[in-house]
């Protein structure tokens, strides 16, 4: 449609009257479905989330805390989990929280007709195994593990699992087939137009696991709003029209387009950081390439801020980290990484013997990532240090081809959100002979992965995590760069909104009369 004819028809799809705090929020897709962990993509998953949850979720740091459980006992074997559920929990039937419901849920997801997203995570198929569930009184459910693992809450916190979340068993129908979601979250699920809306209805039954604070999705949780409606626009110049229309009240926006929106008096733009991380990936294991000295040099010669400025529209940060900026175990060590020096670089490549070799880096265009713009700077600056830096551009499909056969020199590129650093670290550690797509191939390196696996003490862990991080930099298999922004435009009468994780969350939110 031409873009008067698309907004009239915006305009028209929000025209009957709101009802007293009330919002219509842009998004770009439309769910896959309404069964949590099944059929789901990521935009299914941030709506699920806020319809259910689990015994644990993820906390603002992306650690697994207690959400429907009060509290959570392991065994001196590490092997035994003991959840204690919190009193006067409501499914959104009314119907009280029971161990009953958790182990008739849990069942369900390991019943292999429910094409669960997570079930092989459980059954011992990626390693981990749950070998037996009870549920010996009403508030209580244990669950043993076959050996200690100490991503076990992790991924039941995991949102691509649903956050393992609990639901009332007249979520499906009398013949066992999926109907709706009955959940424990502070919003009920309300009417879904496929291709045009869905939409959600606060809980007036809901009990908050924290109070005064938002935190990741366990702390404050207030179903503020009565009623959100996803109006579900591809368009992103329509989506500007209409909030600038005040068609809409919310829609997530590129970091390109911030700028333009704060400057429209009646929205704001609320900018965040998020677990994705924007990365210069290295093949070590290429001629050139390998030389350690040389990858050292190509560190040196980045001005990061200046870079990361130049490829997020002023709105990101320099972390040269693996692990993103906002998690629990990013700490003193973490924020130490790469130095601009252009003279150390020019002597690092003498030191390395470089020959004014070519290098290819490659590339794409896609907006929603900073792969081309930030190459661009990157070519600019190797170049300055003497570096025959080159951009090849390729088609997304391409690109990652290349990336999954390890089959190139230099790329400008992203990795997807990891809560837990040892999952992040292994997202790109491992052997190149057998995993081509791995970036950093060191024995010791994953031995430390591996073992911070296995041991479930903070300290501990973060003491092998600041070693990685350390031997990452010093290696230089990769460079961090900074990590990805969500960006959500909105209108002033908007309180309360905190965008994280790219999850729209809805709780705490309320709109001015």
């Amino acid at each position: 449609m031409r873009r008067p004819l698309a907004l009239a028809v915006l305009l028209a799809a929000c025209a009957s009257p709101a009802a007293a705090q009330s919002i219509t929020v842009a998004v770009a897709a439309d769910i896959r479905s309404n069964n949590p962990g099944v059929n789901r993509d990521d935009s299914t998953d941030d709506f699920a989330l806020q319809l259910v949850e689990g015994l644990v979720g993820y906390n603002e740091g992306g650690n697994a805390a207690p959400l429907l459980s009060q509290k959570v006992d392991l065994s001196a074997d590490g092997k035994t989990y003991t959840f204690t559920l919190r009193d006067g929990v409501k499914f959104h039937n009314g119907a009280t929280l029971t161990s009953a419901d958790v182990l008739w849920s849990w069942n369900r997801y390991m019943d292999p007709k429910t094409e669960w997203r997570c079930t092989s995570e459980f059954d011992g198929r990626s390693g981990l195994k749950v070998e037996s569930v009870s549920a010996p009184d009403a508030k209580t459910f244990v669950m043993t593990i076959d050996k200690p693992n100490a991503l076990f809450l992790d991924t039941m916190a995991r949102t691509d699992c649903a956050m393992t979340a609990i639901l009332h068993k007249d979520s499906v129908k009398a013949d066992g087939t999926w109907d709706k979601p009955i959940g424990t979250g502070p919003y009920t699920f309300g009417e879904w137009k496929r291709g045009e809306y869905f939409t959600m209805t606060a809980f007036d039954g809901y009990q908050s696991p924290g109070q005064g604070k938002i935190d990741g999705y366990v702390g404050s949780k207030r179903p503020l709003l009565k009623e959100v409606k996803f109006l579900i626009v591809k368009d992103a110049a329509t989506v500007k029209a209409a909030l600038i229309s005040g068609a809409v009240q919310m829609s997530e926006t590129l970091p390109s387009d911030v700028e333009e929106l704060k400057k429209v008096p009646s929205l704001k733009v609320a900018v965040a950081p998020n677990a994705v991380r924007h990365i210069f990936l290295i093949q070590t294991k290429d001629t050139v390439m390998g030389n350690k000295k040389l990858r050292q040099a190509i560190a040196a010669a980045l001005d990061y801020p200046e870079l990361v400025a130049a490829a997020s529209n002023n709105l990101g940060t320099p972390n040269n980290s693996p692990i993103y900026s906002t998690s629990g175990y990013f700490g003193a060590v973490q924020k130490q990484g790469h130095q601009y020096d252009p003279a150390r670089a020019k002597q690092l490549l003498q030191e390395a013997g470089y020959k004014s070799e070519k290098i290819v880096i490659l590339a794409n265009k896609r907006p929603t990532v900073p792969s081309f713009p930030a190459a661009v700077v990157w070519q600019q600056m190797l170049q300055a240090v003497g570096i025959n830096a080159e951009i090849e551009i390729l088609d997304w499909a391409t690109q990652l081809d290349r990336f999954n056969k390890g089959n190139y020199q230099m790329q400008s590129f992203s990795f997807s959100a990891r809560f837990d650093p040892a999952i992040a670290f292994e997202q790109f550690s491992g052997p190149k002979d057998k995993q081509p797509r791995k970036v950093w191939d060191n024995p010791e390196a994953q031995a430390l992965i591996d073992k911070s696996m296995l041991i479930s003490d903070k300290a501990e862990r973060q003491a092998i995590f600041d070693d990685l991080h350390r031997r990452v930099i010093d290696e230089v298999p990769l460079i961090f760069l900074y990590n990805g922004l969500d960006a959500v435009a909105m209108s002033k009468a908007i309180s309360g909104f905190q965008p994280w994780q790219s999850k729209l969350r809805m709780w705490e939110v309320t709109l001015a009369k």
